[in-house]
């Protein structure tokens, strides 16, 4: 039967031009584009210069086996899909198994008979088609997949941010510190991937991950009674160990959450500064005491952006600072409450935290208006 609906490349590789005459004529009748090579060397550089769709090989030949052709091709990325049918005089099986754990798809014996081969060809030339295009369909398939795994991502985020929001705003009454303080955490990242001394610890992942994990850095104040979130004046010291337990509250709702997408880099990331944004660089923080870089470097980050924000908030028990007093105590805590290395960043970028702030203040004023 004629191959009318593709004309296939075939490679024949054979020392014996007989052979090479014989098979060349049978393929070309049957309308294949057909080469040919008398030696290994030779099939491979015309092997690489044009992939064939299939090779016919001979392994008993001079200089380079079949075997060793065959090794050289599976070798090769480009060329090691190729099916190859060995062709020898070789009737041993010892041969067959060979040719076969070399990656051969088949093994015909000589003398062959013409008519046998040409089917073993036609079979061999459509199962490669059928696997191509399988493949196609499966990277196509991959491709969608992918692309509905990063829309539920998208909708995940957005689903978790907007309960941070919900459960900021129970002591915000803008809504947009966990906005500002993504902002600021950012900055920060920015700024630490252009150290020497901290660049190790940030790529683009890291500062695009923390500016939405830091969202998640007060969830857990869903568990707060609203009696202490909004109580006007200090809490007592039974009042303040129950706000201390935020951290441990959003920590374990996250680590739920991080149950069912253990490999979503926010939700992992969000644990660590949920747990652990109120620890201090000398370990008097809580919930677990950590001490200087056992603290998550996320966290470190957005316990300064956190800070920041709040020096700088109206709450009902305290005034709005400025920026220069708000710089001015957190340069206080260097080394005491905070990363002696990152606050030798927040200082070279604060003035962009203040115009953060302008910004971000003009935004939320437009919104409500």
């Amino acid at each position: 039967m004629k191959n009318t609906l593709q004309q296939h490349n075939i490679l024949i590789v054979d020392d014996t031009p007989e052979n090479l005459r014989l098979l060349a004529t049978a393929l070309l009748a049957e309308s294949y584009h057909v080469r040919v090579a008398p030696n290994g060397e030779l099939a491979i550089n015309m092997a690489s210069t044009e992939t064939p769709d299939l090779i016919i090989l001979d392994i008993d030949m001079p200089d380079m086996s079949g075997y060793e052709v065959c090794d050289v091709i599976k070798a090769n990325p480009t060329l090691c899909n190729i099916p190859i049918i060995f062709l020898s005089a070789l009737h041993d099986t010892q041969s067959k198994i060979m040719a076969f754990d070399r990656g051969g798809v088949d093994y015909a014996t000589k003398p062959f008979i013409l008519e046998e081969l040409l089917a073993r060809v036609a079979t061999h030339l459509e199962l490669h088609r059928l696997r191509k295009e399988l493949e196609l369909k499966n990277r196509s398939l991959f491709l969608t997949v992918s692309d509905q795994e990063q829309e539920i991502n998208d909708a995940q985020i957005s689903t978790i941010i907007a309960l941070a929001k919900l459960a900021e705003s129970r002591d915000d009454d803008t809504g947009m510190h966990i906005d500002r303080v993504g902002t600021y955490s950012k900055l920060l990242a920015i700024a630490a991937q252009k150290d020497d001394s901290l660049k190790e610890a940030v790529d683009d992942t890291f500062i695009k991950t923390i500016y939405h994990a830091s969202a998640l850095h007060d969830i857990g104040k869903v568990g707060i009674d609203d009696a202490i979130l909004q109580k006007p004046g200090k809490l007592t010291p039974e009042e303040f160990e129950t706000m201390k337990a935020h951290p441990l509250i959003g920590f374990n709702t996250l680590n739920a959450v991080l149950k069912s997408y253990p490999n979503n880099k926010m939700i992992l990331m969000g644990v660590d500064i949920a747990k652990h944004h109120h620890e201090k660089w000398n370990g008097g923080g809580y919930p677990d005491g950590l001490i200087g870089e056992k603290i998550p470097f996320s966290a470190r980050i957005v316990a300064i952006a956190d800070v920041y924000d709040a020096l700088r908030s109206k709450r009902p028990y305290k005034p709005s600072f400025s920026h220069e007093d708000a710089v001015k105590i957190i340069q206080e805590g260097c080394g005491q409450h905070f990363d002696p290395d990152l606050i030798h960043i927040f200082e070279k970028i604060q003035a962009s935290f203040n115009q953060q702030w302008d910004l971000l203040q003009t935004n939320t004023i437009n919104s409500i208006l």
